[in-house]
């Protein structure tokens, strides 16, 4: 079809040319028409005028010949320009084409791609919300199950803290129950303690009524040999008054190297209750000769008071408990000055002393029972937990037995039952005035 244009264009053009050339196509004018001539003339001018004509149309062909040579050839340069120029432009076209063709390729790929990249893109996206989605619903879930745990966490703490407190209710009501019954029964003992102890001073003071009476008795009969009798108890008196006061004042003066801190007027008021636990002795002696002796016997534990002096009441009531359980009659003291007080109401069988407590300490108060005459002869068993450190303070202050804490409960009423057979019975005595 371009072939078919570029030859219509070549001629559209060279009749274009020859339209544009003079004397093409040739008019005929009126010196063109022959003049009225002779014959002859005519015919020569006839001949001359065809030879004109024909050498003019010879002219006028081999010119148009020239002119169609120069046409063919301008022709040919014009088809071959056009042709180069159409092959040119096809060339180009077919380039812009290609370049077209590859740009709309190019769009399209990239469209292609923007389309695939936006279908990845969405698709990740919808992803994405379906993943959160899922992760939103699965922490709502999560969510969800501690909460329902942490509920019922809640619900089981508050069981438990409701059974804890019905537990702690009912074991507080068991105490206070065992409490007092422990109270009942520690008030019935005291009050049976306070009826024998009545008991058995009712009995002593008939018992030293009637020991009173029978020495009278023995008085009277003996009236023809008291004078030697009273000359032998002199001699014997005086004799154990001297033994007394030798072994009193040994006793006084190791008493005075352990206690060197003491105030002269302590030394002094010592001295007296000295001078005066020897009258004691002397006037012991001489009634001790003078009455018959009564046989040694061992006091039951019903009938043996214990008092025990510490600062802790744990320790007083765990100790009172241990001695009620074997039948002990028990009397409690929170410290020495109070111990030193009881002893106005009671004299206890046995003393159990801790060592530090406030006001009078265990050392101070052993010290003042060993002084006084009236309760020199108990035993005193003293509780410590360092019974090394204090052994040698212990003894010199007149301890009979020292243990160290803890102590088994077997040990301590061993201890007490052989300090009773080592002293003198005696029972609870009301205290005398100093």
């Amino acid at each position: 079809m371009n072939e078919y244009l570029l030859w219509a264009l070549a001629g559209v053009l060279m009749v274009w040319l020859l339209a544009g050339r003079p004397g093409w196509p040739r008019k005929r004018d009126a010196s063109d028409t022959p003049s009225p001539l002779s014959p002859s003339i005519q015919i020569d001018s006839g001949i001359a005028e065809n030879q004109a004509e024909a050498e003019a149309e010879r002219q006028q062909a081999a010119r148009l010949e020239a002119e169609r040579a120069e046409a063919a050839r301008a022709e040919r340069a014009r088809v071959d320009a056009e042709r180069l120029e159409a092959i040119r432009l096809e060339n180009e076209r077919l380039a812009a084409e290609a370049a077209r063709a590859e740009a709309e390729r190019a769009e399209a790929e990239r469209a292609e791609a923007q389309r695939l990249e936006a279908e990845r893109l969405e698709a990740e996206r919808l992803a994405a919300q379906q993943r959160e989605a899922e992760r939103i619903e699965a922490l709502r879930l999560e969510a969800e199950r501690v909460e329902a745990e942490r509920v019922e966490a809640q619900r089981l703490e508050v069981q438990r803290l409701e059974a804890e407190r019905l537990a702690a209710e009912r074991v507080e009501a068991q105490r206070l129950e065992a409490a007092r019954i422990e109270a009942e029964r520690l008030e019935a003992a005291r009050l049976e303690s306070e009826r024998l102890a009545a008991e058995r001073l009712h009995a002593e003071r008939a018992e030293a009524a009637r020991i009173e009476a029978a020495r009278f008795e023995a008085e009277r009969a003996a009236e023809a040999a008291r004078v030697e009798a009273e000359r032998r108890a002199a001699a014997q008196a005086e004799a154990a008054r001297r033994e007394a006061e030798r072994l009193h004042a040994e006793r006084l003066h190791a008493e005075h190297l352990a206690a060197e801190r003491r105030a002269a007027e302590e030394r002094a008021a010592h001295e007296a209750r000295a001078a005066a636990e020897a009258a004691a002795r002397r006037e012991a002696a001489e009634r001790a000769a003078a009455a018959p002796v009564a046989p040694k016997r061992t006091l039951a534990p019903s009938e043996t008071l214990v008092m025990v002096a510490d600062d802790s009441k744990v320790v007083r009531v765990k100790t009172s408990r241990a001695l009620a359980k074997h039948q002990y009659q028990v009397t409690l003291a929170e410290d020495g000055m109070a111990a030193v007080r009881l002893f106005g109401d009671a004299l206890p069988h046995v003393l159990i002393t801790d060592v530090e407590m406030p006001g009078m300490d265990g050392f101070e108060l052993t010290r003042h029972v060993r002084s006084n005459p009236r309760t020199a002869h108990i035993p005193i068993i003293m509780i410590t937990s360092s019974d090394e450190k204090h052994r040698n303070d212990a003894f010199e202050a007149g301890v009979s037995v020292l243990m160290g804490k803890p102590y088994e409960e077997d040990a301590l009423i061993a201890e007490i039952q052989a300090a009773l057979s080592r002293a003198p019975v005696s029972a609870p005595a009301l205290a005398l005035d100093d």
